[in-house]
């Protein structure tokens, strides 16, 4: 019987890790909106949708803002047998507990009933000054919680005409991801600041480029990097989803304005290959 040599098999075993394609998750960002009123009827028209539509081949989670998480979880349902739509947090704090008022620890957020929290969006990032090493440590309460966290990466205009996109969301990747991190307990979201909100979004190749750097940036932070979830986010539509989502290395999107409308985020999950 001939022996197949062990770098033969070594390549085979790498081949078939990385043909594994990870299930599609779609995200909705609300940020600073809505009601109570407002989070019960999307929540709930949502978990409809889940429940009508049976056997399905992505996974749901929608982020409403922390004071409006108990009406979306309480709308959302955990029906038995009927795929249940995930809640998440938009932000957490990396210590458990202490005087942070206005914040909101882990497991605050897991005791409200989410089971992920988005770290280090562009927004947080900006407009409070978030640093790649807070970003890190607020990931690692995440996990450490019980939560996994979103790690969010992503270029401004100004990096992206320079040339530096890949440079920049790489080095943030390696900043914000905390290490022995796995697939079990980590999702990363690509949004290039310049596309979130304004209708623009980057070529197929430009999503394709980044995200390609990105599964090969973590192969040295996290243990099966080729099965982590990669999301792709920056003004994704119903009208623009499936193309976007046919592209490598994209599991998934974080969806922002388009998430606040039922049919709207439904169609773009509808749009997973």
């Amino acid at each position: 019987m001939l022996k197949t040599p062990d770098f033969v098999c070594v390549t085979i075993w790498w081949d078939l890790l990385m043909s594994v394609t990870p299930r599609p998750l779609i995200v909705g960002n609300w940020k600073m909106n809505g009601t109570a009123a407002f989070a019960a009827d999307l929540a709930g028209a949502l978990a409809d949708r889940l429940a009508d539509a049976g056997d399905i081949g992505f996974d749901l989670l929608v982020c409403p803002p922390a004071i409006l998480i108990p009406a979306a979880r309480a709308a959302a349902g955990t029906g038995s047998g009927t795929p249940s739509l995930a809640i998440g947090g938009q932000d957490c704090h990396p210590d458990t507990a202490g005087a942070h008022t206005g914040d909101m620890s882990v497991e605050m957020l897991r005791d409200a009933g989410c089971s992920y929290v988005i770290v280090g969006h562009s927004e947080r990032r900006a407009d409070h000054g978030e640093s790649d090493e807070l970003v890190q440590s607020k990931a690692l309460a995440a996990q450490a919680g019980g939560l996994i966290p979103i790690v969010c990466v992503g270029e401004t205009l100004a990096e992206r005409d320079g040339g530096k996109a890949v440079e920049v969301v790489t080095g943030q990747l390696a900043g914000s991801v905390p290490t022995g991190s796995s697939a079990a307990n980590l999702v990363i979201a690509y949004e290039p600041v310049w596309a979130i909100g304004t209708g623009r979004t980057p070529t197929l190749g430009d999503i394709s480029e980044v995200h390609d750097a990105i599964r090969k940036c973590l192969g040295s932070l996290a243990k099966d990097a080729g099965n982590v979830r990669l999301l792709y986010g920056g003004s994704v539509k119903p009208e623009n989803a499936a193309e976007i989502l046919s592209v490598s290395n994209v599991n998934g999107a974080l969806v922002g304005g388009a998430s606040l409308k039922a049919g709207d985020f439904w169609g773009i999950a509808e749009a997973c290959p």
